[in-house]
C-alpha cells in the first residue's frame, strides 16, 4: 500500500532517503563505532529530518532558524562521516554516496533559506 501524499517539502524526502541509506549501514558499522559516533550520527540525522518537518509548517519568517540549524547538523554531518572513513568503519563507495547525498542536501537548504531571505529583502513592507 502506498502512503498518502505528503506536504512536505521535496528537501525532506531527499534527507529522509539520504537516512534511509545511512540507517543500512549504521547496521552495520563495527561494534566500535555503532554505539559512538554511529549513534551520533543517528541522532543528528534525526534531527534534520525533524527541523526540516517543522520548517514545512511554519511561516517564511519562522523557517530561518530551523533551516540554518539543518545546514549546521548536515555540516556535522559531513564531518562525522568523514570520521567514519578515516577510521576505515565505513569504505570508500559507502562513504562516496552518503557525502554526495549530503552535499546535495546542503545546496538544497542553501536555496531555500536563499529564497526565503531574498523574498524578505523584496517584500513591500520592508521598514
Amino acid at each position: 500500500m502506498r502512503p498518502p501524499p505528503s506536504k512536505l517539502p521535496p528537501i525532506f524526502h531527499k534527507a529522509k532517503s539520504t537516512y534511509l541509506l545511512w540507517y543500512a549501514y549504521y547496521q552495520i558499522l563495527p561494534k566500535t563505532h555503532r554505539y559512538t559516533l554511529g549513534k551520533k550520527l543517528d541522532e543528528t540525522f534525526l534531527a534534520i529530518l525533524e527541523a526540516i518537518a517543522v520548517a514545512a509548517f511554519l511561516t517564511p519568517q519562522e523557517k530561518q532558524p530551523y533551516i540554518k540549524f539543518s545546514i549546521k547538523k548536515t555540516d556535522l554531518l559531513k564531518i562525522f562521516i568523514m570520521l567514519l572513513w578515516e577510521t576505515k568503519s565505513l569504505d570508500d563507495k559507502k562513504y562516496i554516496q552518503l557525502s554526495e547525498k549530503l552535499n546535495e542536501i546542503g545546496r538544497n537548504l542553501g536555496g531555500w533559506l536563499g529564497k526565503i531571505i531574498s523574498k524578505k529583502e523584496n517584500s513591500p513592507n520592508k521598514t
